[in-house]
């Protein structure tokens, strides 16, 4: 059991972030090769028909080359074109029959190999605007692949802790502290914290204003309390991977000790826990694979091309600001490029969502949908809201199934909802909650339990001098009805009570905009514009102490 436990968390994480930077690295150590353009099966794509005989690497010549040599004035003389298409049919067919994750490790680093030499198509080529589309639909083929891969690992785990979501940012985390070491700066929270503190965007504010270098990571899960962040701080993690501070973000939900914890007593009553108990911690496998890797080839830099700014650049931060869209859209139809896996159409990055989990949020579950009586819809959002008649009972509320948004999540654990909440619209297809019937206010009680939990928390981080900032996340105005206005008030001066009293820092922005919906993706959701704002506004909050690196070692 125990061996399962360990295996289940794997180090697939390590190859999803990145591809490219993977790939090279591989390439740079690797110790043995094979042709990357022989000849596909005929038959099996058009596109293989153009083949070409490439020299040797110049990188597979000589492993010990430093990265400097990347950037030498050095042409490869074969067709960048011709390579791509080669290593597109390689990948296709390998993917005809990929049954492991093995294999389609092996078919993403081929559609890496494939979109770096489409990319270096010369700009005045007159094939560099097929080239272009062929990058985009290439891209796609390599995320299908590895969210492929990643398929096989997750159905191979048997040990869990009964929470897909925090399954996923248990092996991310571990996988980013085996990668980069332990994050300066944590946070922790539920879905709000999940979705509304962006780590990249806090790390570059504080760049920005003279704290470089700071690690930061999103350890958030779906539906977690004070219960919950306490056992991930306390027993879930070793002394070794907690960080130098933590932000807990979150707000009274996670408070109310009268509310049913489901996602807490299911993690506690799962395998995972047990092991715990048992004194078994999770974690990676601790040696690398036996595995030579395959040699291969990257476009060499010539002069004068955008190749050599690109070495001299990567160390510039990304500056996409509330404008940047997501790389990657939803992967829907198949390709007829390569013809065997899907491409993206121009949908949203996430579909609508009609089956929700238990979270906490104010959405109905799809069962109960039926239980409320919508009359026409009114021009204005104050009518219209006047007009949805709420259930009288107690609704159980939810905001998304879990498994369909693990790949949404970053590399430093964030999940970037784009969507904008419009009350107009939002509301013909979710019935409207109001706080007397939401079972995350039921019985309302800021003792007990949960109080419990987060004294546990204050006093764990204050005898390790991690510094703790809670910050109370914004809502909106449709949100804060009088039920959750009353709680909100009741939390806010008990929190501000604490603080003064057992040392941890308290940072009011449960009304900071009210009315922005464009700033949510639901009416107590933030989206990423409004998960940048916040990010931004901590680190511009002078009276926090932010902490020194602690290593020099960057998470990208």
């Amino acid at each position: 059991m125990i061996r399962r436990y360990i295996a289940s968390i794997s180090t697939s994480i390590l190859k999803r972030t990145c591809a490219a930077a993977a790939v090279l690295a591989v390439t740079l150590g690797c110790s043995s090769t094979k042709p990357p353009n022989t000849a596909a099966p005929s038959g099996s794509i058009d596109e293989s028909a153009v083949l070409a005989q490439a020299p040797t690497s110049l990188l597979a010549q000589n492993r010990n080359k430093t990265r400097k040599s990347l950037s030498l004035p050095s042409c490869a003389q074969n067709d960048a074109f011709t390579e791509s298409i080669n290593f597109a049919t390689q990948a296709s067919n390998l993917a005809q029959s990929a049954n492991s994750k093995q294999d389609w490790d092996e078919v993403a680093a081929l559609w890496v190999q494939a979109v770096a030499w489409m990319q270096a198509v010369p700009p005045g080529s007159p094939r560099r605007a097929f080239a272009e589309k062929k990058v985009i639909e290439y891209m796609r083929n390599l995320v299908y692949s590895q969210q492929q891969a990643s398929a096989t690992r997750s159905q191979a785990s048997r040990v869990s802790f009964s929470s897909d979501l925090l399954n996923e940012q248990l092996e991310l985390y571990l996988s980013y502290v085996a990668t980069v070491g332990p994050p300066d700066v944590l946070i922790v929270g539920s879905s709000r914290a999940l979705q509304g503190v962006d780590p990249k965007q806090l790390k570059q504010s504080l760049a920005q204003r003279g704290r470089r270098g700071l690690k930061v990571f999103n350890f958030s899960v779906n539906g977690a309390t004070a219960q919950v962040v306490d056992f991930q701080l306390r027993r879930l993690l070793k002394p070794g991977h907690l960080p130098q501070m933590i932000i807990w973000a979150d707000g009274v939900r996670a408070f109310n000790s009268g509310r049913d914890d489901r996602t807490f007593n299911s993690i506690v009553d799962s395998e995972g826990s047990q092991l715990l108990a048992a004194g078994i911690r999770p974690q990676l496998p601790s040696d690398e694979p036996n595995v030579i890797p395959a040699c291969y080839r990257f476009p060499q830099p010539c002069a004068n091309n955008n190749f050599r700014k690109a070495f001299t650049s990567v160390d510039q931060p990304f500056r996409g600001g509330q404008d940047a869209q997501p790389l990657f859209p939803t992967i829907k139809s198949l390709s007829s490029g390569t013809g065997i896996l899907p491409v993206a159409d121009t949908q949203p990055l996430l579909p609508p969502i009609q089956s929700l989990s238990s979270g906490t949020a104010i959405l109905p579950v799809a069962s109960n949908a039926a239980k409320y009586e919508l009359k026409p819809i009114a021009a204005d959002a104050a009518t219209q809201k006047a007009q949805l008649i709420p259930v009288s009972r107690r609704t159980t509320v939810a905001i998304r199934q879990l498994n369909q948004l693990a790949d949404s999540i970053d590399s430093n654990g964030f999940m970037a909802m784009s969507g904008k909440y419009n009350p107009n619209t939002y509301y013909r297809q979710r019935a409207y909650v109001s706080g007397q019937y939401d079972r995350d206010y039921e019985n309302f009680n800021l003792g007990g339990k949960q109080a419990a939990a987060f004294n546990s928390v204050v006093a764990f981080t204050k005898a390790r001098k991690i510094p703790l900032i809670f910050v109370n996340l914004p809502l909106t105005d449709d949100y804060l009805d009088g039920t959750r206005l009353r709680a909100e008030q009741q939390f806010r001066q008990r929190m501000q009570q604490l603080s003064r009293q057992k040392g941890f820092a308290f940072r009011d922005l449960s009304q900071r905009w009210p009315g922005r919906n464009d700033y949510f993706v639901d009416p107590s959701h933030l989206n990423r514009f409004g998960a940048s704002a916040v990010s931004s506004l901590l680190a511009a909050d002078s009276s926090i102490i932010w902490p020194r690196p602690k290593s020099s070692r960057s998470d990208g």
